[in-house]
Order: C-alpha cells, then sequence, then structure tokens
C-alpha cells in the first residue's frame, strides 16, 4: 500500500435507488480534478457471481469492461465521470466473495479452522479492495457498497469497511452517507429518515464522516442544521444532493458549489490544488443553451426500466453535447410494434430510430417492421447488436425475398438462419461461454461511411453477443445491396452493415455506448444524431413545439451569468 493511499466508503440509507452510483463518480471527478488518481469498486450484495445472466429489468444494464467483465451498471458511471480504468477486479459481489472463500476452505487454505464470517469472508473482502487501492499510483480508491444499511447483505461489507479505520488508520478511511430527505405534505422536508439511517449506521461501528441528502429541492441552514445536531456530523459536512434540473453531468458542479471536495481533502489530511471545473460546465451550459431538440425512437424490450438501457440514453446525451443540441427519447415498445399499422404513428414525430442490444424473441417482429420502416422512408436508423441483427434478418427478408429468413436463436428451426451460433460455439454448454465479450479489433472497409465517421482502418470496441451473421448468406445479402463495413480482423466475422443509398443507416456487432464520455462522445453516436439534428431542422424548423419560451430563458440566464452555473 502506497503512503498516500485513501479509501472512501459511499453508503446508502432509507431506500435503494437514490443515486450512489453517480454521487461516488461525481466525487471521484473532483478529486480527479485536483491532481489525484482515484480508482472505483462497486460492492453488490447479491449472491449472483455477475451481473451477466441478470434480467434488466431486476437490475438495470449489465456493463462490459475491457477485459469482458459483465458488472453493474454503476461501473458505467465510473466511466463517464472518471478516467479510472476499470476491469474485473472493479465489481466485488458476495457470490464472488463466498465462491473464492469456500474454494480456499475445499483446498485446505484455511489448515483446518472454523470457517466463519469474521475474520475469513471480511478479510476477502479487505483483499478484494487493497488488490485495487495497492495499485502503483493510486491516491484514493472510491467504493461504493450496494443496497441500503439494514440489509442482512450489506452487514459483512459494511464490517469490512468498519476493519479498514483499525487496518489503514482513521485519517486515511472516510465515511460518506447517502440518505433520503423525503418532502410531505405541503412542502414540508423530513429529516427524521435520514436520522435514523444514520444511527443503523453508527450501529455498526461507522460514524459517516459526510452526509449526502438526497430531496427534490436545496435544503436550506436550518434544515441542514438539524440534520448536523442529530447525527454528529458537522454541519458544512451535510451537503445537500438535490435533483438537478439539466442533466447527471451537473451533479460535480452542484457538490463543488458546496465544497464536498474540499472537506473530502481536509478530511483525509490531503493537499491539492484546485480543479477547474470547466470539463462539466461546457455539457451543462451547452445542454441549457441547445435551441433544437432531436427526438430519438428507442425500440426496446425492457424499456418500463428506464436503467435497463443507461449507457444507450447516456452516450445520446453526450452526442447532443457534441452535435449542440438536446436529445428527447421517445420510447417504443418493440412489442407494441408486432401490429403493423401501428408504426407509422410511433414513428410520426421522431427524428431517428435506434434499436438496442437484448436476448430472446419476444418484440422481435416489432423491431423488425421497425427497420423496415426505417430503411423505406430514410429515417436515420443506428442498430446496436441485437439491432444489426434485426438489419439482417428485415433485408433478407424484403430484399432477397426469403420470407422466413431469421435468427436460431427465435426461430432454431428455420431453414434460412442468416444470424447463427458458429459451428464452435455450438458444443459450448454453459449459459455465458458462447459469448464475445470485451474489448475486440474490428477492421472498416475504406470507403463506407462507417470508416468516414472513426477515420481509421481499425478499431476497438466492446462486444457482448452470442449470435453471428452467418457467412453462408453473406454473399447474398451484399450482391444484393447491403454493405458489410466492418469485420473481425480475419475478415470472417461481419463487425457492422450499412444500408446502401441511405441517409443514414448502420448496424454494428460491438457496443460503442460503453466508451463514450461527456466530453469524448462516440463518433457512431456523434453521426447518428447529427443525421437526427439535421432531419429535425429541415421538418420542424429545429424545435419542438412549445420549447421556444424555456429555451429562451434558459439562454438568457446564462448569458447574464456568463456561463457559469447559477
Amino acid at each position: 500500500m502506497t503512503e498516500m493511499s485513501r479509501y472512501i466508503f459511499v453508503t446508502g440509507g432509507v431506500c435503494s435507488s437514490l443515486g450512489k452510483g453517480v454521487a461516488a463518480a461525481s466525487i471521484g471527478s473532483l478529486l480527479e480534478l485536483r491532481g489525484l488518481n482515484v480508482q472505483m469498486i462497486k460492492i453488490d450484495p447479491y449472491i449472483n457471481v455477475d451481473a451477466g445472466t441478470m434480467n434488466p429489468y431486476q437490475h438495470g444494464e449489465v456493463y462490459v469492461t475491457d477485459d469482458g467483465a459483465e458488472t453493474d451498471l454503476d461501473l458505467g458511471n465510473y466511466a463517464r465521470f472518471t478516467k479510472a480504468r476499470l476491469t474485473h477486479r472493479n465489481s466485488v459481489t458476495t457470490g464472488q466473495i463466498y465462491q473464492e472463500v469456500i474454494r480456499k476452505e475445499r483446498e485446505g487454505k484455511y489448515l483446518g479452522r472454523c470457517v466463519q464470517v469474521i475474520p475469513h469472508v471480511t478479510d476477502e473482502i479487505k483483499s478484494r479492495i487493497l488488490a485495487v487501492g495497492e495499485q502503483h499510483g493510486v491516491d484514493v480508491t472510491i467504493a461504493e457498497i450496494g443496497g441500503t444499511v439494514g440489509d442482512i447483505e450489506s452487514i459483512p461489507f459494511l464490517e469490512a469497511a468498519r476493519q479498514f479505520i483499525h487496518d489503514v488508520g482513521r485519517r486515511r478511511v472516510l465515511f460518506i452517507h447517502l440518505t433520503l430527505v423525503p418532502m410531505v405534505g405541503e412542502g414540508e422536508h423530513k429529516t427524521k429518515p435520514t436520522q435514523h439511517s444514520a444511527k443503523a449506521l453508527l450501529e455498526l461501528g461507522i460514524q459517516p464522516d459526510i452526509l449526502l441528502c438526497r430531496s427534490n429541492e436545496p435544503l436550506d441552514d436550518a434544515m441542514k442544521q438539524k440534520i448536523a445536531l442529530f447525527t454528529n456530523v458537522e454541519e458544512e459536512a451535510v451537503i445537500s444532493a438535490y435533483d438537478v434540473k439539466t442533466t447527471i453531468y451537473e451533479i460535480p458542479l452542484v457538490f463543488s458549489l458546496q465544497k464536498l471536495d474540499e472537506i473530502i481533502l481536509d478530511r483525509l489530511g490531503m493537499d491539492c490544488l484546485k480543479g477547474d471545473l470547466s470539463v462539466w460546465e461546457k455539457p451543462y451550459n451547452t445542454y441549457r443553451m441547445a435551441s433544437t431538440t432531436v427526438r430519438i425512437g428507442i425500440v426496446g424490450k425492457y424499456l418500463y426500466v428506464h436503467d435497463s438501457y443507461k449507457s444507450i440514453y447516456e452516450a445520446l446525451l453526450h452526442a447532443g453535447f457534441a452535435n449542440h443540441c438536446r436529445t428527447h427519447f421517445v420510447k417504443i415498445s418493440s412489442e407494441e410494434l408486432e401490429q403493423e399499422e401501428r408504426i407509422g404513428q410511433a414513428f410520426a414525430d421522431v427524428d431517428g430510430v435506434l434499436i438496442p442490444g437484448g436476448f430472446g424473441s419476444r418484440g422481435i417482429d416489432g423491431m423488425i417492421h421497425a427497420a423496415r420502416y426505417a430503411r423505406e422512408n430514410d429515417r436515420p436508423y443506428f442498430g446496436i447488436c441485437l439491432g444489426m441483427q434485426v438489419m439482417i434478418i428485415e433485408y433478407a427478408r424484403s430484399v432477397l425475398h426469403l420470407s422466413d429468413a431469421n435468427s436460431t436463436e427465435f426461430a432454431p428451426e428455420t431453414k434460412n438462419a442468416v444470424v447463427s451460433l458458429l459451428e464452435e460455439q455450438q458444443a459450448l454448454k454453459v449459459m455465458g461461454g458462447t459469448m464475445r465479450l470485451g474489448r475486440r479489433e474490428s477492421l472498416l472497409v475504406r470507403g463506407t461511411r462507417l470508416h468516414k465517421i472513426y477515420g481509421r482502418d481499425r478499431i476497438y470496441e466492446r462486444h457482448r453477443h452470442r449470435y453471428e451473421v452467418s457467412n453462408l448468406y453473406r454473399g447474398k445479402l451484399e450482391e444484393a445491396g447491403l454493405l458489410v463495413s466492418a469485420t473481425s480482423p480475419d475478415g470472417g466475422l461481419v463487425e457492422a452493415v450499412e444500408w446502401p443509398e441511405h441517409p443514414w443507416g448502420i448496424g454494428v456487432q460491438f457496443h460503442p455506448e460503453f466508451i463514450s464520455t461527456p466530453s469524448a462522445a462516440s463518433p457512431l453516436f456523434s453521426s447518428f444524431v447529427a443525421a437526427c439534428k439535421l432531419r429535425a431542422e429541415k421538418t420542424a424548423g429545429g424545435q419542438c413545439a412549445g420549447q421556444e419560451p424555456q429555451v429562451a430563458a434558459e439562454q438568457k440566464r446564462v448569458a447574464q451569468t456568463q456561463g457559469r452555473p447559477i
């Protein structure tokens, strides 16, 4: 462990989904802007080994790292807010911990001792955290503990965090607790849930150093004083984490205005230069000043939980920043589009169509209808993973006239399997064993739109898929006009396709959303939103009905403050 290494534990109380991940990521960003090297860890109390087999409705999207780890979506937040290099080591679950402890016990590593939660499980947890924090040059490691205080699953992790006080010293450990200050009745904030949550944490031996108080409106000084008094937290360390009015990328500015980074550094005994917040002021002001709103139709299977397509939505926001416009998401259930008569109405007011990744046969016909509508009506179309496979199926049916063309994932007995498992994959039976995961190289075909967008011959993007375009039909598809614009390095796998003579119709087998950030939007997403913006300006004058007064007011406010956040 380096002399400078520090550890910050972020916990939550009252209820889940309050935004611990974004809060932890924002803190990491502020510390990075101070010149520190930050690492991030997400600890998930569930017994699953990883998020790979979990339903998006249960836990949101699966975020994939360069090394192919299937992780919690909060690692995506870390990647978008910080420069931390994330691998499988940055994701810790109860399943991983107990799997390793049992393995060691079976191998006799505990020398016949009775294996217990303390010390064996807690030691394994601490070793995972230290393995990240002890990396060369790491100054601060931020570990977010999932769930809420009081959950039985979280207790071993909270105990391990408490033990850090004794293992590395109190001055090198900081506890940040995020809790809820709800508004009830006629607009009255209530502090009792926060009081009880802090008390529950204290009963486990952890006194929070800083409270992040989630509320719909900023807390006044009297409310902060009351919370400080009843939780034994200094008043300056009671931070109002109120709902922002723009995007989540305003949150680092909100925290900085309350000097959260200065408080953290003071508590940890670290002296750093003041950070440059322009990296967050730019997207904040770009969003507020944008006069064009682009409407993107998201045709998906898991739309009822926003986090199911978290990285997709964020990448579209980043592309909006790059194109000086706002992106509005029109969520369209693919199952509803299975009735073709609904398609025209569903897409009447959208400027582009995006079909994201997914698994299973539910709603596939609706996606195929959506792809055909976009192709035949010159609507910008972006297919990602499953969205590209849908393009292949639709093209084979409509242009090659193979009415039963399908994927063996959806129709195992189809005679025209234009998408299927490769022969070498079919011998593998373990779920996940047939997946192409993580960072992979693709070769781009010169003269294609894709090559123009990236401006290079080789790219590296992350994959998460099982089924491939069948090479038995590749030649026929190309003869019919479909452009293969990217392949695997050996040319054997199709990585991207394009519609000929179409304003913007691209499908990719990889997931460009995973490496998009607010300051460096994915080239593909940026180009797609640019095409949608062009269509929006041609068809609607660049603004949605009812937007003009709001945009004008925002522009005036920004001008009055020279672009600085209010």
